[in-house]
């Protein structure tokens, strides 16, 4: 019984350090009478500052009716590298404003090259900015540098240019109780592409509010690929190390 009674106490105390590290933010009163110039400024304001990231990373990955899920490590210093390592470093990939790169232990193949291989897997042109952006639940183009008219619907918030860019349209829903991006919706009519990007639940970490759940939808002609994320066990600044490197023997994927 003392033994039960001790790990019963244990089992308390994980349970709410884990509670007060890290907690999902529930909706909270909504404010829809801002102007379109005071909703960009509250959402600027939540924009996560830390320096480094780590996590549990699950994806699932739906495509033709057929899905995997895995559980990965992410760690990301912000600005500078995105990196993720499957168990025993099956799979290993690192992401920087330069490159893109990541090895397959499974079949011994790597990749190395440029945002072109990211950005034909979501149908959208990508960089390191507008990756890191879609992991942290800010909007892929910065809101500051264009000129956006706002409107409520549904119960969101929904930003979109003034005017449209030529090739492709832009939406953005924000939360109205919290003014962090809901939704992102990229269309390009004339490809028949559609990029959608929902984040299902936030989580506060050390003050800082950061995607919990996030599923991504890429739309191109009739075929749709699904990507659901899950981040848990979010810790921040902590002193990280990111290693990679691609083993000898691997034969190049080629574009």
């Amino acid at each position: 019984m003392k033994i039960r009674s001790q790990l019963n106490l244990v089992l308390l105390i994980l349970l709410v350090f884990n509670c007060k590290s890290s907690k999902t933010i529930v909706e909270g009163d909504a404010n829809y009478n801002l102007s379109t110039k005071q909703l960009i400024k509250e959402n600027a304001k939540r924009t996560p500052n830390f320096k480094t990231l780590k996590s549990t990373l699950k994806i699932t990955y739906t495509q033709k009716g057929d899905s995997q899920t895995h559980s990965v490590s992410f760690r990301a210093k912000k600005d500078e590298a995105l990196w993720i390592s499957a168990t025993f470093s099956i799979v290993k990939a690192l992401v920087t404003p330069e490159r893109v790169s990541f090895y397959n232990k499974l079949d011994n193949t790597y990749f190395d090259g440029d945002y072109k291989y990211l950005s034909d897997l979501l149908g959208t042109e990508l960089d390191f900015q507008k990756v890191q952006n879609l992991l942290l639940g800010e909007a892929i183009f910065n809101l500051k540098d264009g000129t956006y008219k706002g409107s409520v619907d549904d119960g969101s918030y929904i930003l979109q240019p003034k005017r449209q860019r030529e090739l492709f349209e832009i939406f953005f829903l924000l939360d109205p109780s919290h003014f962090k991006v809901k939704s992102q919706q990229i269309s390009q009519p004339k490809e028949f592409r559609h990029l959608q990007i929902d984040y299902l639940s936030y989580q506060e970490v050390e003050k800082q509010i950061l995607p919990e759940k996030i599923k991504v939808i890429a739309l191109e002609t009739n075929e749709e690929t699904i990507i659901g994320l899950e981040f848990k066990n979010v810790t921040l600044n902590e002193a990280l190390r990111f290693p990679f490197k691609i083993p000898s023997g691997f034969k190049e994927i080629k574009l």
